[in-house]
């Protein structure tokens, strides 16, 4: 019996046993998972596009003093080419270690609640804090409340990256899974490519724009998390084929709608 294979990467041996085939990178497109693929792309460059872009600022408005000093004139677009570089002071390196060791409590926050709400809501819920400790950024305020903002805005959009690593390999199933995560994991390269443009060249121009577009950014991560079509809290990684796979989700929703109207 001749070996035949199916849109899935299904094969079946000449004893009729079904093997998997290796992913490729039109499975991610399948109905099932398009757009979770979609979604997931855009969340992962989000999440890396604001976090690498908050490091890049920090040492910027530290050295400022506050977004208004920048905003009156303490940054200025000058037409020439310069190596001056501004050395920080002690306080400068305090205040970013206080920003730098904000990850941790990000991450135990992360995961505390991640098995709480779910893994679509903490993505949500870190987004959004970044999004709005962002918009308190154009608030003209002192020091402390300047690393404090920073402190709590690093502390989730680094939890948000824990979460996107544990949702991304518990949606796809074994044959596309490091496929999966190696794609999204591509996306954040490339936010993490293009953020210095926005965090050190637009910065020259409009500390509010810049901040404006990291926080749109991450309100529209936010709302990508939303619409993310599954909720994996609970479930264990799938070993089926995507076909079997998107089927056996379909009635576990069908089963779980039934179940609910039942009670």
């Amino acid at each position: 019996m001749m070996s035949s294979s199916s849109l899935w990467g299904n094969i079946s041996d000449q004893y009729g046993r079904k093997t998997e085939d290796r992913g490729h990178i039109r499975d991610l497109f399948t109905p099932q998972f398009r757009k979770t693929t979609i979604l997931l792309w855009f969340i992962w460059f989000s999440n890396a596009f604001s976090y690498y872009g908050l490091v890049l600022l920090t040492t910027e408005l530290f050295q400022a003093g506050d977004v208004c000093s920048m905003s009156t004139g303490g940054k200025k677009l000058e037409g020439r080419c310069t190596l001056e570089c501004k050395y920080l002071n002690v306080t400068d390196y305090t205040d970013l270690l206080w920003t730098t060791l904000s990850e941790f409590p990000g991450i135990l926050v992360t995961l505390w609640i991640i098995d709480r709400i779910g893994r679509r809501k903490t993505m949500a819920v870190s987004f959004l804090m970044f999004s709005l400790f962002a918009l308190l950024l154009f608030i003209c305020v002192g020091r402390l409340a300047l690393t404090a903002f920073l402190f709590i805005a690093r502390a989730f959009i680094s939890g948000g990256f824990q979460a996107a690593y544990v949702y991304t390999p518990e949606v796809y199933p074994t044959a596309t899974r490091a496929l999966g995560l190696g794609t999204c994991s591509g996306m954040a390269r490339v936010g993490a490519l293009i953020t210095p443009f926005i965090a050190q060249v637009m910065l020259e121009s409009s500390i509010y724009l810049t901040l404006s577009v990291y926080s749109g950014c991450c309100l529209l991560a936010a709302l990508a998390s939303c619409f993310l079509p599954i909720e994996t809290m609970g479930r264990g990684l799938q070993e089926s084929s995507q076909q079997e796979w998107g089927q056996e989700m379909v009635g576990r929703t069908h089963c779980s709608s039934s179940s609910t109207r039942s009670t």
